[in-house]
């Protein structure tokens, strides 16, 4: 191989799904049957559990979720979380169907992916990903439970992505978004790369994020409320708005709860056509929704100097070369939007341990913090700043503590990334050593079995 010096055959072998299986079933709805098809994949157990979500979408096939599981494997190595890669999908549209009936729907095919052990604390592991959230991993977990698992102690880890009233984790369902700032962070911070056009201030950046789901919403929240970042567009399905001024996230997002629509939101331009608000002005552009949004037919219209992936696949291979060739910086989807993830991690831990995240160290952290707050009192004479003495006397709760490791995780992988891709002219983009790094971890692992 150009990049890896791989034993012979381990490389078709890594490229290649396990397995993936394949699944139709019945449900009785509305006085008739209707029957349903939908896959799951195994792309790697080097490391088990497999992880990877599933997603309830109309234009779902097998191809899609093969891709999609391999690159969980990717995603999972490069950040360093212990899992093999795997992906689900669903062929149907939930907006047709009630919520009652999605329960069934979901149940039954819970029932399905338990026959075949695709969905075990210690063996594959789904979580939400588009068409799916909180509510439909909750009653997968508790069919799975139903379904006479033997692991009942544990079965809570069966799925991430919970909510916290089921065994769910504060802060995994802003995971992604909070992902992306991390990884636009450590980039801008990187004082071996050049930023945007040097700068390296949030503040003075403007940014367009495609799709304003879960995670374009929150990537957009945390990069303007915390960083100061300028979101000047927002491009969604039926056309995009722009604001060269800024728009208020929160204020958008409430829009389109109660309109259905980003477009006619007040105080924005609003136009019918989505693949022009691609192409606004803007210093970081974060395509946040489908794969392709990108390609050689659009990329050389492309405005943004730092391009960050939240979706899966967002930019082709003919566009990364374009791009590239102009001196655009692209930050590869399977570290950015890795978030997920690495929080879903965190949450699986916390099921199987059966101990919330700070227990055992918050009252130990808040008497240490009283004790350097008094202190300091009595070196200076002075009383401490009121305005920060409760944050620093708080003891973390879990919601901090999983920030906390998830942007150490984003931090200490961009920095192996970065550092790879300067060791040899041949790295030419931040997807190339994600890869090296991604695809060695894989292949130390077969050998390490004896593959």
């Amino acid at each position: 191989m150009e990049y890896l010096d791989l034993p012979e055959g381990l490389a078709e072998r890594i490229k290649a799904c396990n397995s993936t299986y394949t699944v139709r079933f019945g449900v009785r709805l509305r006085g008739r049957t209707y029957s349903f098809e939908g896959w799951r994949s195994v792309h790697s157990e080097h490391v088990e559990p497999a992880k990877g979500g599933i997603r309830y979408s109309p234009d779902s096939d097998q191809e899609e979720v093969e891709a999609l599981a391999a690159l969980m494997s990717l995603k999972c190595a490069v950040v360093d979380v212990p899992f093999g890669g795997s992906k689900g999908a669903l062929r149907i549209d939930p907006k047709e169907w009630e919520a009652h009936e999605l329960e069934r729907i979901t149940r039954r095919f819970t029932q399905e992916l338990a026959k075949r052990n695709l969905i075990c604390p210690g063996r594959n592991v789904p979580a939400p990903d588009m068409g799916t959230g909180e509510r439909e991993m909750a009653w997968m977990a508790d069919e799975y439970k139903r379904t006479g698992a033997s692991d009942v102690v544990n079965a809570n880890a069966c799925v991430t992505g919970k909510p916290l009233a089921r065994g769910g984790i504060a802060g995994r369902t802003e995971a992604t978004g909070r992902g992306i700032q991390y990884a636009i962070q450590s980039y801008l911070r990187d004082q071996k790369e050049n930023g945007v056009d040097g700068r390296r201030d949030l503040k003075t950046m403007t940014v367009v994020v495609q799709g304003f789901g879960n995670v374009g919403f929150h990537a957009a929240k945390f990069l303007s409320e915390d960083d100061g970042a300028k979101i000047v567009g927002i491009v969604e399905k039926d056309g995009f708005i722009s604001n060269p001024d800024g728009l208020l996230i929160e204020q958008v997002k409430k829009y389109q709860r109660e309109m259905g629509t980003i477009l006619g939101f007040p105080g924005a331009t609003s136009v019918r056509n989505s693949p022009a608000g691609l192409e606004l002005e803007c210093d970081i552009l974060i395509p946040a929704a489908m794969e392709n949004a990108v390609t050689e037919l659009n990329a050389t219209r492309i405005k943004a100097k730092l391009i960050a992936e939240g979706a899966n696949g967002p930019v082709s291979f003919k566009a990364e070369n374009i791009l590239t060739e102009r001196g655009v910086v692209i930050l590869p989807d399977l570290f950015v939007n890795a978030g997920g993830v690495v929080v879903s991690y965190f949450e699986w831990v916390k099921n199987i341990t059966h101990i919330p995240f700070g227990l055992m160290e918050r009252r130990r952290r808040e008497r240490r913090n009283l004790q350097i707050t008094q202190a300091l009192e009595a070196m200076t004479d002075r009383p401490f700043p009121s305005d920060i003495r409760d944050d620093f006397l708080e003891g973390g709760a879990e919601i901090d503590l999983v920030r906390s490791g998830l942007e150490d995780v984003m931090r200490s992988a961009y920095e192996k990334i970065a550092e790879l891709k300067r060791t040899s002219p041949k790295f030419r983009t931040f997807r190339t050593a994600a890869y090296v790094i991604a695809i060695r971890k894989i292949a130390d692992a077969y050998q390490a079995i004896g593959i």
